[in-house]
């Protein structure tokens, strides 16, 4: 031994010993010590296995380990780590999906949650169902609110700039006698008629069955009355609603070769009327009355702004391509 000590085997199956003699300085050998006292291996410096010094890899296959697979796997398999999928177990056949069902981590393909890529699409379409019903929902309430402001808005403006004729829409008539309503519209046009605005009047509207007279002439005869000359007044005596009116008031303006127009009507027929004159050729602006039975109490107008608004509403989106008023 390096020692210089003997091992004596024990016949009773202990470990055997290390005796040492005594040395050359006549020191006491040490006491008998047992294989599990003797020191233990240490690595050698010199080998390349220490902290810091690379491995050499004496494998031949060229596809390199991906952390978490163990080193010395002799598996012949030549599929990538990357083209397995983790956490199953069965691959299944060629035509089988294998991200099918898969269970990965929450950042293996980026979905943010577990089950792999189904639930994100699950979401973005429960987000466009959102987005329809929210957009609809906007469409619902916000088309007619945003109606009802113009019906308001466009009440309110007092337009009578210089134009080729006065357009006042017809209304309810007794026998030849202006209803209220009637009378304060052809009372508003006699004062533009005097300001100078146009040099031509048209009354409009026909009579309903069983009238003898029309409401274009009983405002032709009003207005004649109170000293507008016959010669300016052109009544179209047709039409029983808005719509009708306009489209034959249209027909006249084109054989008269006239383009414009001031419109005097209540202030929330105003919208609808000017939009349907618009629709037949004339170049129309509004100047509606500001007293009579439609501009009463709040709540009265507000019943009215109601109604043109929902008038409005169906024109524009049905009547406007029917033909109906």
């Amino acid at each position: 031994m390096r020692d210089g000590g003997t091992i004596t085997e024990r016949s009773d199956g202990a470990e055997p010993t290390v005796e040492f003699g005594r040395d050359a300085t006549g020191v006491p050998a040490e006491q008998a010590r047992t294989r599990g006292d003797l020191p233990q291996w240490r690595p050698d410096p010199t080998r390349q296995d220490l902290p810091g010094r690379p491995r050499e890899d004496s494998r031949d296959d060229e596809t390199s380990v991906l952390p978490g697979r163990p080193r010395g796997d002799s598996r012949d398999d030549e599929t990538s780590v990357l083209e397995r999928p983790r956490g199953r177990a069965d691959v299944g056949t060629a035509d089988d999906d294998p991200y099918d069902g898969r269970t990965v981590d929450d950042d293996s393909y980026g979905g943010g949650s577990k089950g792999g890529g189904a639930r994100p699409r699950r979401r973005s379409r429960g987000r466009w169902v959102r987005r329809v019903f929210v957009l609809l929902l906007v469409l619902v309430i916000g088309t007619p609110l945003f109606a009802g402001f113009r019906v308001w808005w466009v009440a309110r403006q007092d337009d009578h700039r210089r134009s080729d004729a006065i357009i006042v829409l017809g209304a309810a008539q007794y026998n030849g006698v202006p209803s209220p309503v009637l009378e304060w519209r052809l009372l508003h046009v006699l004062k533009l008629y005097r300001e100078g605005v146009a040099p031509h009047i048209v009354t409009v509207g026909g009579n309903r069955p069983g009238d003898n007279y029309t409401e274009a002439g009983t405002g032709k005869a009003w207005l004649t009355k109170h000293g507008v000359p016959s010669n300016r007044i052109v009544a179209v005596r047709s039409g029983s609603d808005t719509l009708q009116s306009m489209i034959d008031v249209g027909r006249e303006y084109k054989r008269q070769g006239w383009h414009t127009a001031v419109i005097v009507t209540d202030p929330w027929h105003a919208l609808r009327s000017r939009t349907m004159a618009g629709d037949n050729g004339i170049k129309a602006v509004t100047s509606p009355t500001r007293s009579g039975p439609t501009v009463g109490s709040r709540d009265t107008q507000f019943h009215y702004i109601v109604r043109e608004t929902g008038g409005y509403l169906y024109y524009v989106f049905i009547g406007r391509w029917r033909g109906d008023s």
